[in-house]
């Protein structure tokens, strides 16, 4: 930015003028002052609010280029208090014609330096930020009458010195009125706000008289009622910062006002030009006689007064304003630019025009960058740019020129400069990503315009122009230095021009040109971008590919240096930069860069670096338009006319991180091989066909192998010719060979040829073979170059197609199909071991059985072998299963590892036995079996060991069956027991068991032999577990007697009925059901496999069932009939009823009806139709009936009908209760009582439906 004026490009802000802070003159004349006044105390203290009210002054806003902040601050001036204001015209105001008199800066006056025809000058803007305020801050002394020695109080009040003080304090304020109204005059003439600031002690602040001289100073002097007139007393360094930010506060209107009133001034000359001509007539002027000086034109005085208003809207802070002027500025500076007749070129005025564009362009783009308008501020630099580039272009200032590149090169600059000093305050660099949202977007949305819902940043993302594409500062400095160099070519190439004495038209800065320092610019300009560069890599692999810009950059700094003549600063350079673009393959870019750093190590004379480089720029191609045999002609150039560093050690030039002058590649013709066994290996290396290095002396070759084997070294013989494809062989290699073997070859590579060394390798131990490096030796007179080469190495960073020798003549390769790098690796394993395993067993298993799996194990290898056995039971995903294996003493229910079976002779076998043992739910079982064998003589834990060891796997599936099936079924049965009454003192006894609500349950266990195998049952037993709600009263097998032990057959079956008495508590859940009071215990064996060989018992095996879990039905009111199976005629028996009341809560009306017909074969005595008492919760009510049959035979019950008769709740519509008839309830006959499924949860079982007949059964009738 230094090439511009700073006032054309400085942030404006509204100037305040500070006076009288110079010297503050004492309130009290010394020669007045009493000996007992502090004077200089007090003079110390406003000396000192003085010194600090400049430092807070100054404090407040500095001049800058980039200030956004909109706070009510000045640009504070610190000036004498009888400073003097630029005139505003040449003349007086009393001279007549003061009212057509201009501006000393007005193009229209003579004297101005832009008469006749400039549009605006640097001293306008200087004038208003310096010359000129909007408001001027007086800071002055008031006067302070001298203290009186103090008195007594009881003396009188001395009123001849009242009356003295008060006619010397209206004499001084008289005085500073008359001061302040001078400068109040000056002030007005400008519409400059005038502020007095009054320094006073702070004992006169609480002096009473204080108002009344303030209100006197004010009317005398004339200053406004507002914001004119403040008094200040010596305060601290904080509460003085707020003074000066209220007084800011203050005046920061009457200094918008006053630039407002400019503008509004500016508006109405601007509206006054507008309607004159905008073409001038030029007048015909005689031959010989001089040009007369053309006026400005109208669109000049536009820009002139377009300008003006902009920066008086900058001056109020109105931004935006503020970028609307300056547009119009520049638009208008543009139309003037197209017409060489307005601004002809190369003259001073069209410079000046230049300057005012490039510096309205630069306030324009620093506006949008204020509102974050990133893309609009770019935009419209690019154009500046664009368009002015057009302009040079038909100036004769184009791209061939350096004037063009240098214009250029400081537009880039100064954004990256305007950049700068935005990101170190407020602004952020926006970051370019895709707009996902955007990817989302279906093909369907767009058909259906759904990219019209996406807002205009969305649109722009989806692609991205990235010269719209606001970037760091960086890349800009970057863009100036890459401009530079091409303003120093251009200026180079006039250069030559100038003394080949060729006919060229130079320009008129070129001597100035010759002034510049173009590589200390390029320096500076590369310096800062790489800075930049480094501090705005982001992390991950978008940082990684602006880093290897960030290498470009420092490339191009080298590459500076260099051209300067500082060559050990470009070597350091290019040392950092080349490690980065070996390790990551950039040829193409390291190429050039070797070039630059071989020329600065003939320049430093550095005999070694230059050697080094020779070598390294071998591995890569010539251009087509280079000399193949250049670098090569080079290197022995230098090898012979030079001497080493270090004559006595050897010069290692390590190629690993770059190009190799090799293409090379080891071939194993087996990937693996057994201990013992020879396999044959090639190695080849290829020379470019790009770069010639037949010349090259390399003395010898040597070759390294893996495993300590003896390296080859194979010498180059001149006896031996070389050509396109030679065979060297290189015999045997093994670790048995005690010395390095020395072989003789030609080691000259035609352009483009191949040496293959060809031989054998073997191993007497496990290992892998491979050519691990190799070693070129190049020896010329005393230098003795070694190269270590790797021997599997690509110069294009592609592995190339294997391909092994066949045949020299004819000429013939094999394509080896292997995948690299196992083709270049050899592995040495043992001779695996030879065993047979073998597993026996009679499926299916059973459950809850110990399962034997016979596993027999025999060496049929012709070793002696160390044998371990190692099992692994997988896991079940079926429920409830509960699996483990037994295997000699050990036990698990997963892995069983570590059975030794010892040392087998070979031919020799050994025999396990594993039981299996499943519990739970059948299914299958998966068992893997491993035995490892190892040589007896190595130890376990050896690395030999586990490398010389064999594992032999079998896995085995077992289906797993149900020995026994089990079916039990469930009916339940009322209890007849009749109900305990209240004050039956047995219900308090602890074995009281009431089971008048549970009844009785009779489960009825069906077992059936299901497996493939018949059973020989020992034992059945029901194992009573009695529990609170639930007990066993009998079982049928209690009875069965002596029938077991016995076989059970596939398909036969065993039933037992046993009687459980249910009594839940009270408190216990209807929903959940009660346990099984019991489990049957089965104990069985394999029938036909009872017998061992042995003539012992197979061992016997229990399985258990227990008794389902109980759910009795939920009762509430029931009938339970009582008649006899059978009855003899004419003979009375007895018919009883009983009502139960099983509700826990409700009680019941009971109406019982027996309704005889007169085919009924009874005679009835007793209760036809009548109502029982009141039945409560956990009751019941007996009614007896004494029948006798008329008839014989089945004889059907006569018909009862029980209700319980309840009332209907009132309601809105029936205001009274009222009977209804009765919900029925259900009549049980005990005789058929036998219930399987319960009813519904919370629906009593024993309530009937209205109209339904219970279903009674017959008596039967003997004569």
């Amino acid at each position: 930015m230094n090439s511009y004026p700073p006032e054309l490009l400085a942030q404006l802000a509204p100037v305040m003028f500070v006076g009288g802070l110079d010297a503050v003159p004492p309130a009290t004349p010394a020669a007045v002052a009493t000996p007992t006044t502090p004077t200089a105390k007090t003079q110390d203290a406003f000396s000192t609010l003085a010194l600090r009210l400049r430092e807070a002054l100054l404090a407040q806003r500095k001049v800058a280029i980039w200030q956004p902040e909109k706070a009510k601050s000045f640009q504070v001036i610190l000036v004498d208090k009888d400073v003097r204001f630029p005139p505003r015209k040449l003349v007086s105001p009393e001279d007549p014609q003061y009212s057509a008199a201009h501006s000393p800066l007005s193009p229209l006056t003579p004297s101005s330096p832009l008469y006749p025809d400039g549009l605006i000058a640097p001293i306008w803007i200087r004038k208003h930020t310096t010359l000129v305020p909007s408001v001027f801050v007086l800071f002055m002394r008031i006067y302070e009458y001298p203290l009186q020695t103090p008195r007594s109080p009881l003396d009188a009040p001395d009123f001849e010195r009242e009356r003295d003080r008060e006619q010397e304090e209206r004499r001084r304020d008289a005085e500073l009125s008359a001061e302040v109204a001078h400068r109040k005059k000056s002030t007005n003439e400008r519409g400059i706000k005038l502020t007095v600031v009054l320094m006073a002690s702070r004992r006169m602040l609480d002096d009473p008289s204080l108002d009344a001289r303030l209100t006197y100073i004010r009317k005398q002097s004339g200053l406004d009622s507002r914001a004119a007139l403040f008094v200040l007393s010596p305060v601290s360094p904080a509460e003085l910062s707020d003074f000066v930010n209220s007084l800011q506060q203050a005046l920061y209107e009457p200094a918008l006002e006053y630039y407002t009133n400019h503008s509004k001034r500016v508006r109405r000359k601007r509206n006054r030009h507008s309607q004159v001509v905008s073409t001038y007539p030029n007048p015909a002027t005689p031959l010989g006689s001089p040009v007369p000086a053309r006026p400005l034109r109208p669109e000049g005085w536009t820009v002139r007064y377009e300008y003006k208003m902009a920066c008086f809207a900058e001056f109020r802070g109105e931004d935006e304003v503020a970028l609307k002027h300056y547009q119009d500025a520049y638009g208008m500076l543009v139309i003037m630019f197209g017409s060489t007749a307005i601004l002809p070129p190369r003259t001073k005025r069209w410079a000046e025009a230049k300057v005012l564009a490039d510096c309205i362009d630069v306030k324009v783009t620093k506006l949008y960058l204020y509102n974050n308008e990133h893309a609009l501020a770019l935009s419209h630099h690019n154009s500046h740019m664009r368009k002015f580039g057009d302009f040079s272009r038909g100036w004769g200032i184009g791209e061939e020129t350096f004037e063009y590149w240098s214009w250029m090169a400081r537009q880039h600059r100064i954004l990256a400069e305007l950049l700068e000093q935005g990101t170190r305050s407020t602004l952020s660099i926006p970051t370019h990503k895709p707009y996902t949202a955007a990817g989302t977007l279906s093909a369907s949305q767009y058909q259906r315009g759904g990219v019209h819902a996406l807002d205009s940043d969305a649109m722009r993302a989806l692609g991205l122009n990235p010269s719209h594409a606001l970037q760091h500062p960086g890349f800009y400095y970057y863009m100036a230095a890459r401009c530079t160099e091409l303003r120093r070519q251009r200026f180079l190439t006039a250069v030559d021009a100038e003394q080949a004495q060729q006919a060229m038209a130079l320009s008129p800065g070129f001597a100035n040109e010759k002034k510049v320092e173009h590589l200390v610019i390029i320096l500076e300009l590369y310096t800062k971008a790489y800075e930049l560069f480094k501090k705005y890599s982001p992390a991950g692999p978008q940082g990684a590919a602006q880093g290897r810009l960030t290498l470009w950059i420092a490339y191009r700094i080298a590459q500076t240096y260099y051209d300067s003549g500082k060559f050990d600063m470009a070597v350091r350079f290019f040392e950092r930069i080349a490690k980065t673009y070996r390790r990551e393959k950039w040829g193409s870019m390291l190429k050039p860069l070797l070039s630059t750093w071989y020329a600065c190590a003939q320049q430093l004379g550095d005999v070694d670096l230059s050697v080094r480089l020779l070598i390294e720029m071998l591995g890569y191609d010539a251009e087509d338009s280079e000399d193949p045999s250049l670098l090569e002609e080079d290197l022995l150039a230098v090898l012979k006319s030079t001497v080493p560093s270090s004559p006595d050690e050897p010069l290692v030039v390590d190629l690993s991180e770059s190009r190799s002058i090799f293409d090379s590649s080891v071939i194993f013709w087996l990937p693996e091989v057994k201990v013992g066994e020879t396999t044959a290996f090639q190695l080849s290396l290829t020379a470019s066909i790009h770069t010639t290095i037949t010349s090259l002396p390399f003395s010898s070759l040597v070759v390294h192998f893996s495993n300590n084997i003896s390296p080859i070294v194979v010498q180059h013989s001149h006896d031996l010719s070389s050509s396109s494809v030679q065979r060297v062989d290189l015999g045997h290699v093994s670790s048995s060979r005690p010395d390095a073997s020395v072989l003789q070859a030609c080691l000259r590579w035609p352009t483009g040829g191949t040496i293959i060394f060809t031989g054998t390798m073997s191993s007497d131990v496990p290992t892998t073979l491979e050519v691990t490096r190799i070693d070129l030796t190049i020896v010329e007179g005393t230098w003795k170059i070694e190269i270590p080469l790797s021997p599997c190495n690509s110069r294009q960073g592609v592995a190339p197609v294997a391909r092994w020798l066949s045949s020299l003549s004819p000429l013939r390769f094999t394509q080896v199909r292997r995948t690299d790098p196992s083709i270049a690796l050899n592995s040495v394993r043992h001779r695996p071991h030879n065993i047979a395993l073998s597993l026996s067993h009679q499926e299916p298993a059973y459950l809850d059985e110990e399962y034997p799996i016979t596993i027999t194990v025999t060496n049929v290898d012709e070793r002696e072998l160390s044998l371990m056995v190692e099992i692994l039971l997988q896991p079940s995903d079926i429920d409830d299963a509960i699996n483990s294996i037994v295997l000699d003493d050990q036990r698990s229910s997963g892995l069983i590892k570590g059975i030794s079976c010892g040392v087998l002779a070979p031919g020799v076998s050994i025999v396990k036995t594993l039981y299996l043992i499943s519990t739970g739910a059948g299914g299958d079982r998966t068992v893997d079996i491993s035995v490892q064998s190892r040589s007896p003589t190595l130890s376990p834990d050896s690395q030999e060991s586990s490398d010389d060891m064999t594992e032999t796997l079998q896995t085995l599936v077992v289906p797993v069956i149900d020995p026994i099936t089990v079916t039990q079924d469930v009916v339940y049965r009322q209890s007849l027991r009749e109900c305990p009454g209240l004050a039956d003192l047995a219900t308090y006894e602890e074995e009281f068991w009431d089971d008048w609500k549970g009844g009785e349950a009779l489960i009825t266990t069906r077992l059936v032999c299901a497996g493939k195998w018949g059973l020989e049952v020992v034992g059945v037993q029901l194992e009573r577990e009695d529990g609170e709600s639930a007990k066993v009263v009998e079982s049928s097998i209690d009875e069965s007697g002596d029938i077991f032990p016995s076989v059970f057959l596939p398909g036969d079956e065993f039933s037992d009925i046993s009687r459980v008495s249910l009594a839940p508590a009270e408190d216990h859940p209807t929903q959940e059901p009660i346990a099984g009071p019991g489990k049957y215990l089965i104990n069985w064996r394999r029938y036909g496999l009872s017998l061992a060989q042995n003539g012992q018992y197979s061992p016997i095996f229990t399985s258990a069932f227990p008794l389902p879990p109980l759910s009795p039905p939920v009762e509430g009111l029931v009938a339970l009939l009582d008649a006899p199976p059978s009855a003899t005629l004419h003979v009375p028996f007895s018919l009883s009823l009983i009502i139960r009341n099983h509700h826990p809560s409700r009680a019941a009306n009971i109406t019982v009806h027996l309704e005889p017909e007169a085919s009924d074969g009874f005679v009835v005595a007793g209760l036809r139709s009548g109502r029982l008492p009141v039945l409560l919760p956990g009751s019941e009510e007996k009614v007896t009936w004494r029948l006798i049959p008329l008839e014989c035979g089945n004889i059907k019950i006569p018909s009862i009908r029980v209700a319980d008769r309840r009332k209907t709740p009132a309601t809105e519509a029936q205001p009274t209760e009222k009977e209804s008839d009765g919900d029925l309830v259900k009549i049980i006959d005990i005789r058929l009582d036998e219930r399987q499924v319960p009813s519904a949860p919370g629906v009593p079982s024993g309530t009937g439906e209205p109209g339904h007949a219970p279903h009674l059964g017959t008596i039967l009738v003997l004569p």
